[in-house]
């Protein structure tokens, strides 16, 4: 039968939520108050195939023309109108191991034929473009990563990317998280060569995640098929919301600096964490709003699921990144929940 449903989503929605809840992937919300004078609101508005005044903000933050722009409901379905462009039922693709769950989902339903290389943690989680390189078989039509890595937040570097775009595939690359790198933020690998499709959305940096401010980046070609693919799902947008997301876009730096203090303080809670804490091991990173430590010990599910019913604190069980002995946890929504979860965590860790 084809692959209908998500796992990891169903747990999101109806098990993540505690007390002290770490199982989140991205910044807190930002509140519509904060964002300023609203602009002036339409229920109706042009968007033959995207509206142009949100298509160019999308292009002039990521440095592309607007003609390669193709606007999406949040980088999910961003991720499933690329896939479904790019590939038919039965293609190979070739997929980071661990990744974020919703991408094989998107992958199965349509119906691909999904393979695997390995980020290992002894190598720091990194993508190592020589295994990809192993993994390819003359059958592989697109390479797909996510950059920052989720759940890791490890950073591929442009050397590494620009290897992978020689390898023949195109290369799909998940964006959402890589503005989390703050401080001289990498330009999008779109720039890389015309092999690159990007995904992305103001969802997990910048706390707008209502608005499904979504986008891909591709050549104008593939970006004009995508637009006619998705005439099937969401043919015109909630034209509000088009315009609320200029809005944010005008306002971009001070929102992500607001919740960079927020991110960073955690960060450093967590560092700390680990530094005391031998029941637990993670790679560390510089970047990013995910950490996925693993459980030294014990069975990660038990543990979780004493987590949250004795200390009111959750986080993401590693199983649905196909590593069930790791958890996620995210960093960037309350400072003082944050370090009360962890505190909590080792708290049960030492029971």
């Amino acid at each position: 039968m084809t692959h209908k449903h998500s796992d990891y989503m169903h747990w999101a929605k109806t098990q993540s939520g505690a007390r002290y809840n770490l199982a989140t992937s991205g910044v807190g919300p930002f509140p519509l108050r904060e964002l300023g004078p609203p602009p002036a609101l339409e229920i109706n508005g042009d968007n033959s195939y995207g509206y142009a005044p949100l298509k160019q903000v999308i292009a002039a933050h990521q440095g592309v023309d607007p003609e390669c722009v193709v606007t999406a409901a949040g980088t999910s379905m961003a991720n499933y109108l690329a896939f479904a462009t790019l590939i038919e039922r039965g293609d190979e693709v070739l997929v980071e191991h661990p990744t974020y769950g919703l991408i094989l989902d998107a992958l199965r339903y349509i119906g691909a034929e999904i393979r695997r290389f390995a980020r290992r943690e002894e190598a720091g989680w990194a993508v190592d473009a020589n295994e990809v390189r192993r993994a390819l078989t003359p059958k592989t039509k697109l390479i797909v990563i996510t950059n920052l890595h989720n759940p890791t937040s490890v950073l591929t570097p442009e050397a590494t990317l620009r290897e992978l775009g020689t390898l023949g595939p195109r290369v799909l690359v998940d964006e959402v998280y890589l503005d989390a790198v703050y401080e001289n933020t990498p330009p999008t690998a779109f720039q890389l060569g015309p092999r690159f499709v990007v995904t992305s959305s103001l969802t997990k940096i910048y706390g707008v995640s209502g608005l499904r401010c979504g986008w891909i980046l591709a050549e104008p070609d593939v970006a004009r098929a995508m637009w006619r693919l998705n005439d099937l799902f969401a043919a015109t947008p909630v034209h509000p919301g088009e315009l609320l997301s200029v809005a944010v876009f005008q306002k971009l730096p001070a929102i992500r600096d607001r919740f960079r203090r927020i991110v960073e303080a955690d960060r450093s809670v967590l560092n700390e964490f680990l530094d005391r804490t031998s029941g637990v091991a993670a790679v560390r990173t510089e970047f990013g709003t995910t950490s996925f430590p693993r459980l030294v010990r014990g069975n990660a599910d038990e543990f979780l699921a004493s987590l949250r019913t004795e200390q009111e604190t959750s986080a993401v069980p590693g199983r649905f990144f196909e590593m069930p002995d790791h958890f996620r946890i995210g960093m960037g929504v309350n400072s003082e929940m944050f370090a009360e979860g962890l505190r909590r965590i080792g708290r049960q860790l030492g029971r």
